[in-house]
């Protein structure tokens, strides 16, 4: 198993999301984060006065896929996600020991379907 976080802009969440649930991987979680990278800092008007803003707001997704649909998930997040701009996000990519579904007791990659 794997967990793949990626780092994209708020705007592309509904597209990631409908990607890859129709790549048959339904199970996200998404988190809002601030961060910066790359792209450093720009400006903002706010009431009136223009302010530097050196963190970026954007969503990170989590979620947990078998080793099989590891590429399929990259790939959908790729293509749904970018915009070809600085900024547009990263993806990581961690092995997961064990899945543990709390309701059943189910184990494993069973837990994740």
């Amino acid at each position: 198993m794997k967990k793949i976080e990626a780092i994209i802009r708020p705007s592309k969440l509904k597209a990631v999301q409908k990607g890859l649930k129709e790549a048959e991987i339904p199970c996200i979680t998404a988190i809002p984060v601030k961060g910066t990278g790359l792209q450093g800092t720009y400006s903002e008007r706010y009431r009136g006065t223009e302010q530097s803003m050196i963190m970026q707001t954007r969503i990170m997704i989590i979620c947990i896929v078998s080793d099989e649909n590891l590429e399929k998930g990259i790939n959908v997040i790729l293509d749904n996600a970018s915009e070809n701009l600085v900024g547009d996000g990263k993806i990581f990519v961690y092995n997961v020991e064990d899945a543990i579904r709390i309701r059943t007791k189910t184990r494993g990659s069973k837990a994740i379907i």
